[in-house]
């Protein structure tokens, strides 16, 4: 009986001392997640400043670039035809290849050709025998007049005679020719050098048959000629800037060169020159022609291709480029964000002219050296400064970049 009410006794003791322990170790904690609860309060009162992307503002003569829509076109084609009738014995060439000038391309069946060359030369000879025989009697009877020998009229006759025969002597020697080049005719021959696509006829086709029949196309292809064209308005105005001193001619060698931009987007490496430009207006488009001429060694360039043309037709003073993100254009005006030295940011009103691919040519409201926001407007919060750093076009990418490798940091101290 005494022993069970010293255990009840012992057992109320240590219900009383329970709660005490546990309100200290209670008591700890929240202590100390107040300090922590401090710590970051007193860290989120002073953020560090924003990281923007910027770019320096840097005066100098911008070209204004225009590109306009063109055509390719080969520099020189010419057709190839049968000039001579008669059935086509032979291609000579192989299809898509590149000829020379000169060089022989078909064959047609020239025996009638030759044989006609061969009586025309027979001919020539028969004439230039008659021609001694009656040269040789006029020179005979020349002595012979004067000593009243034969009589003037002979004499007369025999002059003739020796003048016809000359005549004779060059018909012949034109039938010769004539024959001579109408058997040439029968070795199709390439007129000009260049590349050669499909054979239009084949063996065995009568050609030349009442018209010179077309066997093949040969064309040029290095150089070639770019067609493009140019709303007549934007020709008048760039000529009544260029008079009013808004704008300068483009100077140096590229003022006279083109790029080309091929339909994937990509630019070709050689730089063409522009040849001219049409005097007059196409009453039905509006549009002037240029014409423009683009190396093609490699034969990478084909006839007929649908390029871009970019060509600098004039300068503007004084302006830079900036890219279009950083310009925000509204009805009340276009403005940029420039970062003062203090790292405050701040609105400005700007001068906006042409486009110039992905930016615009910025006119007039900057001044050298000044930083313009281009990047991280979504991080501006008030006024509070920020950290220009060089924009690159990948400054989000990198600013997303750090917080990820902040956090992994600790992830990989926590697991040394």
């Amino acid at each position: 009986m005494s022993f069970y009410r010293s255990s009840s006794s012992d057992f109320s003791m240590t219900r009383s001392a329970t709660p005490l322990w546990l309100a200290g170790v209670l008591s700890a904690f929240l202590l100390a997640g107040c300090g922590q609860a401090n710590k970051d309060a007193a860290a989120g009162a002073a953020p560090p400043p924003a990281q923007v992307g910027v770019v320096t503002v840097a005066l100098s003569d911008i070209g204004l670039t225009t590109e306009l829509p063109g055509r390719l076109e080969a520099s020189r084609v010419a057709q190839v035809r049968a000039r001579a009738a008669g059935i086509l014995q032979k291609r000579l060439f192989s299809e898509g290849s590149d000829v020379k000038a000169g060089e022989a391309l078909f064959t047609i069946d020239s025996a009638p050709y030759a044989a006609t060359y061969a009586s025309a030369q027979a001919s020539l000879a028969r004439a230039q025998a008659n021609l001694e025989q009656a040269t040789s009697l006029a020179q005979r009877y020349q002595p012979l007049v004067k000593a009243n020998a034969v009589s003037k009229q002979e004499f007369a006759n025999a002059e003739a005679a020796q003048k016809q025969a000359e005549a004779d002597v060059a018909v012949g020697k034109a039938a010769v020719q004539t024959a001579k080049i109408t058997l040439d005719y029968a070795a199709v021959t390439a007129p000009i050098s260049g590349r050669i696509g499909r054979a239009l006829v084949t063996e065995g086709a009568l050609v030349g048959q009442g018209e010179f029949t077309q066997l093949a196309v040969i064309q040029q292809i290095n150089p070639m000629y770019i067609n493009f064209t140019q709303p007549a308005a934007e020709v008048m105005k760039l000529r009544k800037a260029l008079e009013a001193g808004q704008l300068k001619r483009a100077s140096g060698d590229e003022a006279v060169k083109v790029r080309l931009v091929l339909e994937d987007g990509s630019v070709y490496a050689q730089p063409g020159r522009l040849l001219f430009s049409d005097l007059s207006v196409d009453q039905t488009t509006g549009q002037i022609t240029l014409r423009a001429e683009v190396p093609n060694p490699k034969g990478l360039l084909l006839p007929g291709l649908y390029v871009r043309v970019r060509l600098e037709q004039a300068q503007v003073r004084n302006a830079l480029l900036l890219p279009q993100q950083a310009v925000t254009r509204s009805a009340q005006g276009d403005t940029v964000m420039v970062v003062a030295a203090d790292g405050m940011v701040a609105p400005r009103k700007v001068k906006v002219g042409e486009s110039q691919g992905s930016q615009w040519v910025i006119l007039d409201g900057l001044q050298a050296g000044e930083q313009v926001m281009v990047d991280g407007f979504q991080k501006l919060r008030g006024p509070a400064p920020v950290k220009p750093v060089p924009w690159t076009g990948s400054t989000a990418a990198a600013a997303a970049a750090a917080p990820a490798k902040a956090a992994a940091a600790p992830a990989s101290a926590a697991k040394n």
